[in-house]
């Protein structure tokens, strides 16, 4: 789990980064699944953008993504999401403790 400081950095982390993914109509498919997976072991840190034709909760969006990937919600605000997962093979962010 990820305490508040640790939460904070990564919020100003992804404040500069753009949404690499659009969850659309369709919601969560297994390809964006296996997606997001795939960029989160390259970059540990992505944001996603859930488009307004999109009528799931982006919060149920964002929790059942990160069960699926193994990942973390560092913070879910308006219909843009934040994931982090530390990379398995190089892990290049360092948390605060």
């Amino acid at each position: 789990m990820l305490n508040s400081r640790q939460r904070a950095y990564l919020m100003s982390m992804a404040s500069h980064i753009t949404p690499i993914f659009q969850i659309g109509k369709a919601s969560l498919t297994p390809e964006i699944v296996t997606a997001v997976d795939l960029a989160l072991e390259k970059r540990e840190l992505i944001k996603i953008s859930v488009l307004k034709n999109c009528f799931d909760d982006p919060r149920e969006i964002a929790d059942m993504m990160a069960e699926r990937t193994k990942s973390q919600v560092v913070h879910v605000i308006g219909k843009k999401i934040i994931l982090f997962r530390p990379s398995k093979k190089k892990p290049v962010i360092e948390l605060p403790r």
